[in-house]
Formats: C-alpha cells, sequence, structure tokens
C-alpha cells in the first residue's frame, strides 16, 4: 500500500516547449470537455440522468448530481498517473515526477475535502471510459442511484 504525506509538493514551473510541435501539442490539452468527459456526459444523458457540468463545488468536478451529493471527475491516464496507463515521459522527467505526484495529492485533498461535506466522489480513469463507459455507467448508477 503506497503512503503518502499530507508535505505540500511543490511543482517547478513548467520547462519551456523544445518546437513548435511540443508547444502546439502543450496548447492543445484540454482541461475539461475532453473527448472521455464528453462520452460519458452523453451516456448519463441518453439514459437520462440530469447533472451539471463543471460546477463551483471544491475542486471543480466534471459531473455532479447536486441532489445526490455526487461528484464525479473524469481523470486523465496520463495528468493522474494511472497505474495501468501511465508512461513516463522521456524528457524533463524530474518535472514531469513532481507534477503526476502534486495532481495525485491535490485529489486526495478534494476527495477529503468533499466527503468532509457531505459528498460522495467517484472518480474514473480515462481508460475505463474508453474501453467500457456501459460499465462505468452501470458504477455510478449503483453508487449514486440504487440506494
Amino acid at each position: 500500500m503506497e503512503r503518502f504525506s499530507n508535505k505540500r509538493i511543490n511543482v517547478p514551473k513548467a520547462p519551456e516547449a523544445t518546437s513548435q510541435s511540443v508547444l502546439k501539442s502543450m496548447r492543445g490539452n484540454k482541461s475539461k470537455n475532453t473527448k472521455p468527459e464528453m462520452i460519458l456526459r452523453r451516456l448519463l444523458h441518453k439514459e437520462g440522468f440530469r447533472y451539471r457540468v463543471h460546477h463551483d463545488l471544491y475542486g471543480r468536478p466534471d459531473i455532479i448530481f447536486k441532489s445526490k451529493k455526487a461528484a464525479i471527475f473524469v481523470d486523465g491516464c496520463f495528468w493522474h498517473g494511472c497505474p495501468r496507463c501511465y508512461k513516463e515521459p522521456k524528457t524533463n522527467t524530474s518535472y514531469w515526477e513532481k507534477k503526476i505526484a502534486r495532481n495525485r495529492q491535490r485529489a486526495r485533498t478534494v476527495n477529503r475535502k468533499l466527503n468532509k461535506d457531505g459528498w460522495r466522489v467517484m472518480r474514473v480513469w480515462e481508460h475505463e471510459i474508453i474501453k467500457s463507459s456501459d460499465k462505468v455507467k452501470n458504477n455510478i448508477v449503483a453508487k449514486f442511484f440504487n440506494e
């Protein structure tokens, strides 16, 4: 089992892009309305579920069901260091190691704060949505709607 400390991980400023193609790629990374998020939202909407997106709730969940006090985060496999998919970059490894660790730490902090405030939280890896969106939808229904 992995142990985490509460000490904040300081991430240095992102390194400069090494080429125009790298710069274009960095600018193209979206923080909301990503493909996996849109797949999940469309599937939930098609099933008749209504939700809010990117609500002002602490941590800015991707999807919330306000009446159920349920928050869903779609975590990018790269950005959150998915144990199944994550491949460490070959360049700027020191930066990325700290960046991914900080993202994981922030996710744990957000989960604790929302739980403390009475919210139930679910985090879904992007690969889970892409590979089996129906299974993810069923897990959401089971956790938040079959009470």
